[in-house]
């Protein structure tokens, strides 16, 4: 979780002509490191230099389907960056800072959807 004076960043993305709201995420294979991992997913689809800390959050993640259901474990990583301006790849359409209870009353997409059981 990219988080700059209370606000978290989430990537709007565009789905069935609504705006969904995703977290920066990956998933890590088993034997995976999830920090470096995690680091160049940032760099890549946002272009922010980020350094993953520890983990500030936990829940579960569903890595199935909606009918047929895999719970994984998600964890919400602290990340900090010098420079907060994201340039986003081209799947998403750009940027919202908010918090995370503000986040709770938006449309969240289905990387995001774990923050609501939490």
């Amino acid at each position: 979780m990219i988080e700059d004076g209370g606000r978290v960043l989430f990537l709007k993305k565009m789905e069935k002509e609504r705006e969904l709201l995703e977290l920066p995420c990956v998933l890590v294979e088993k034997g995976r490191n999830p920090v470096a991992e995690l680091k160049e997913w940032v760099i890549r689809k946002t272009a922010i230099d980020a350094q993953v800390h520890e983990p500030i959050l936990e829940g579960k993640f569903n890595a199935g389907s909606r009918k047929k259901k895999k719970w994984v474990p998600a964890l919400g990583f602290r990340v900090s960056a010098k420079n907060m301006s994201a340039r986003v790849s081209p799947e998403f359409s750009g940027v919202k800072w908010i918090s995370l209870e503000e986040a709770k009353k938006e449309k969240l997409g289905r990387k995001a959807e774990w923050l609501l059981r939490r």
